[in-house]
């Protein structure tokens, strides 16, 4: 049986814009309220208790409201200031479940299956939750049910509690129509055939509000009451393994911090070998006890389990922070997640290979600490591309992606003989002037970058189709040449189309640089 936690913030937008200015802002006891521009007026778009109390409404054009209302304050609203602060409610929920979804507006869903045991059952965790928000300095409502349509309506149109399935039901039962949140047409409709309550629709025929209000409605009704389940979708997808540790007293002290995330390494060991896997994504999550929720990973380029190497690599990530990690008060919680993990070989005792699987374990360990220190987009490595194309033949990638025991086949030089490709290509190639015997033959004197160049041997043509998968099949062929100037310098040049197919005005570029 799952179980789900609704929170519904009646006045995080006022309640938000207060304690953004501790200075300035309105007497709580004081009417007020946040306005924004709709459809060419200013309307209410959030109130505090008191202003409610005094018979104002959402929605109400502002001329309205100061007329029933003069001594109301108001100010301008921010939705995505208050978008921002739900999420870092969502980021402080996350210590309970790593399930936790968003509910806009103003709310949030978290499923708490298998999870209310670590904070003392429901009962321990429904009141810590609430205690939570109202540290933060937010109004809540919650309501524990077994689907998250149940307990989200149960916050919003009830005074909250937790729920058994019959309860629930029963709760859900005596709902007003407004719990639907259906159009107000429908709610118009329903209430003049004398239907005040979910329960009065929950004891008429599915058929006929299916028919009149749509297929999903008759399931709309069956989730509110706890019938049926549409599991959240949460911020962030579960990870593969989770190891987490909750204080009494806060952590402030970074040795205390590092030997607790080495104890959860060891944990997160434990986990991974039973399952016969090892983690190439690790993140370590800090729960501050202001709410703030600090998060940092590191990758390795193959699948690892061992903390030696993991405790290794988060304090390098440590170091390398540019923001360093504040504790302030203190962290209550630390959470070690894997979001990726694959499945790890354990190699084989083969005495010949013993030196080259050393070596590449340390350049594997290096690697994974240069990306840890410097990022992943700086630390690259080169791989072979599926193309013929020079310019695609190979492509830089970050080594964290990629795998250093796969196989490439790349180009062995002959001995003795000059390259075939130049380390060095210009992207895109630079135009130049060409000027040749005959058509179709070697260039004998080019201009480049204003400087003309008199060719003493060139080889080729080296004829490259074009690569339909990147350029098309528009693409003219080319015809690669590797010529040496007078003085010594050598270059790769290539026509773009050929005259013997009777391409339009076939033009001359360099593509590399040979050292």
């Amino acid at each position: 049986m799952r179980r789900y936690l609704a929170l519904f913030l009646p006045f995080l937008p006022t309640e938000r814009w207060r304690l953004s200015r501790p200075g300035g802002a309105p007497d709580e006891a004081a009417p007020f309220a946040l306005v924004e521009k709709q459809n060419n007026a200013q309307r209410l778009y959030a109130l505090n208790p008191e202003a409610l109390r005094q018979g104002l409404a959402v929605g109400l054009t502002l001329a309205d409201a100061r007329a029933r209302l003069p001594q109301l304050r108001v100010a301008e609203a921010d939705r995505r200031a208050d978008r921002e602060i739900l999420l870092r409610l969502a980021s402080r929920c996350e210590r309970y479940t790593p399930l936790t979804a968003l509910d806009e507006p103003h709310g949030l869903v978290l499923d708490v299956s298998g999870c209310a045991h670590l904070f003392g059952g429901e009962a321990g965790l429904f009141p810590r939750a609430l205690g939570d928000m109202a540290e933060l300095g937010f109004s809540a409502r919650a309501a524990l049910a077994p689907t998250p349509d149940c307990a989200r309506a149960l916050a919003r149109f009830s005074a909250g509690g937790i729920f058994s399935p019959d309860d629930a039901a029963a709760a859900a039962a005596r709902l007003p129509l407004a719990a639907l949140e259906a159009e107000e047409d429908a709610l118009l409709a329903l209430s003049r055939a004398g239907l005040k309550t979910i329960g009065d629709l929950a004891r008429r025929p599915s058929r006929a509000f299916a028919a009149r209000f749509g297929a999903d409605f008759p399931h709309k009704i069956e989730r509110l009451l706890g019938r049926e389940d549409l599991r959240v979708s949460p911020m962030r997808s579960p990870p593969d393994c989770m190891v987490e540790r909750h204080f009494i007293e806060p952590l402030t002290q970074r040795e205390s911090i590092e030997a607790v995330l080495q104890d959860l390494m060891q944990e997160a060991r434990e986990l991974l070998e039973r399952r016969g896997q090892g983690g190439r994504l690790f993140e370590a999550s800090f729960f501050r006890a202001d709410g703030f929720v600090r998060r940092l990973s590191v990758e390795t380029l193959r699948p690892t389990r061992d903390p030696k190497i993991l405790v290794l690599l988060f304090r390098e990530k440590l170091d390398s922070l540019a923001d360093p990690l504040d504790p302030g008060f203190g962290f209550d919680a630390l959470r070690l997640a894997v979001p990726r993990a694959e499945n790890f070989e354990s190699a084989q005792g083969d005495f010949d290979a013993t030196a080259a699987r050393e070596t590449e374990r340390e350049l594997s360990e290096l690697l994974d600490r240069l990306t840890t220190r410097f990022g992943r987009a700086r630390v690259l490595r080169f791989m072979q591309g599926d193309s013929y194309a020079p310019e695609h033949e190979s492509r830089a990638v970050p080594a964290a992606t990629a795998v250093l025991s796969k196989s490439m086949t790349w180009p062995t030089p002959q001995e003795d003989e000059p390259p075939a490709r130049p380390l060095t290509l210009f992207d895109p190639p630079q135009p130049v002037e060409v000027l040749a015997l005959a058509p179709d033959s070697p260039p004998a004197r080019f201009r480049w970058r204003r400087k003309m160049h008199d060719v003493l041997r060139a080889e080729g043509p080296e004829r490259i189709a074009p690569d339909w998968a990147h350029s098309g099949p528009q693409e003219p062929t080319r015809d690669y040449y590797r010529v040496e100037d007078v003085e010594g310098r050598r270059f790769w040049l290539f026509r773009r189309g050929l005259y013997e197919r009777g391409d339009e005005a076939p033009r001359w570029f360099l593509h590399g640089l040979f050292a």
